[in-house]
């Protein structure tokens, strides 16, 4: 097994339609694959965890700057993560997880930053996520914000601190409300 990387608009076709029925399996909507699901203003690229021509795992990162506390950050984060079902507890999204968390480290963010379901927490402090205890990220945008606080969600917010600017400012982020802002598309990434 690899995990493969391409710009999400450039994912070959055979693994882009297989990428697509793992996440519609997962998040049902009953349309038709648009090729890309992300905002281009997000940078958006796909890590794919293969098994010869299958995909086993995939998810998608995003990032944009964010201002938080007076500061500027190049932020990233996860969005879809997502496992095939059938080959599920064998540790390949943890690796997938895992290997995301070290390549937005290697593309130069300060911090990566995402919500996830609270029963899956455990599942992402494994890889080297950390909790943010009290955070809230606000998504959407500044006229029509989307905050995982919001009634229905049960969210926790994780993060890591990868570069010397981040890592500094880290006390900032427990307990705060981080205004993401990612746009209409990705609503919370």
């Amino acid at each position: 097994m690899e995990v493969v990387e391409y710009p999400e608009a450039e994912v070959p076709a055979r693994l882009r339609a297989q990428v697509w029925a793992l996440q519609e399996r997962a998040w049902p909507t009953g349309a038709p694959d648009p090729g890309v699901s992300h905002d281009p203003a997000l940078d958006p690229r796909s890590m794919l965890l293969v098994d010869g021509p299958r995909v086993v795992a995939a998810l998608d990162l995003l990032g944009k700057d964010l201002r938080h506390g007076g500061e500027v950050f190049a932020a990233r984060g996860l969005s879809a993560v997502v496992t095939d079902p059938a080959r599920r507890g064998r540790g390949h999204g943890l690796a997938l997880v895992t290997a995301a968390r070290t390549r937005i480290a290697a593309l130069g963010a300060d911090l990566g930053l995402f919500t996830c379901d609270r029963p899956l927490q455990g599942f992402y402090e494994r890889a080297g996520w950390e909790v943010l205890p009290g955070a809230v990220l606000v998504g959407g945008t500044a006229e029509e914000p989307f905050p995982s606080d919001r009634p229905g969600f049960d969210k926790a917010v994780l993060a890591g601190f990868f570069s010397a600017h981040g890592r500094a400012r880290r006390h900032g982020f427990d307990g705060a409300r981080i205004a993401l802002h990612p746009g209409t598309v990705d609503r919370l990434w």
